[in-house]
């Protein structure tokens, strides 16, 4: 989830499947996070669906409380549970003996953009590591007031343009 905090906020959608956690700026920039139910050892939702806004910047703070290297040989057990519209979620984090009690306000979830990418007009995909994508971005000069990337079907199929 620290690859796409880039705002403060994010939208949780919780489903059989799992949780996809959701961030935008301005309606025209997205970025998904998405943990597979099989992650985790037991995974129970009682709603077909389940859909809140939460500050990130304090749900991650509270997911590394204990710190992000273990001890060797130390495991930190996460229980996290969301009774429903207007209660908080709460995380229960153990590590060592050590119990701690997280609770966070949710708030009433904004729509967020459906980017509808119907696999047949899809000309191309790219699947990669956030870490690559930001160390490229830094590489960018930034003084131009225009950056074009280009996704082609034709060699080359992914380039950036100079502005």
């Amino acid at each position: 989830m620290k690859a796409i905090h880039f705002r403060e906020h994010a939208t949780c959608f919780a489903t059989k499947n799992g949780i996809k956690v959701t961030v935008e700026n301005a309606k025209c920039v997205q970025a998904n996070a998405f943990i597979q139910a099989d992650v985790f050892q037991e995974f129970v939702i009682q709603e077909e669906s389940v859909t809140f806004r939460i500050n990130l910047t304090i749900l991650l703070d509270c997911l590394s409380i204990f710190g992000s290297s273990p001890t060797p040989g130390t495991l930190t057990a996460l229980r996290m549970c969301y009774q429903g519209y207007g209660h908080p979620l709460m995380l229960f984090l153990e590590e060592g003996g050590v119990v701690t009690v997280c609770k966070i306000t949710t708030q009433e979830p904004e729509e967020t953009l459906d980017f509808d990418f119907c696999s047949t007009n899809v000309m191309n995909k790219i699947i990669l590591q956030s870490e690559g994508l930001r160390e490229a971005f830094s590489e960018l000069d930034m003084t131009g007031d225009v950056l074009q990337i280009t996704v082609s079907p034709d060699k080359p199929y992914f380039r950036k343009l100079p502005s």
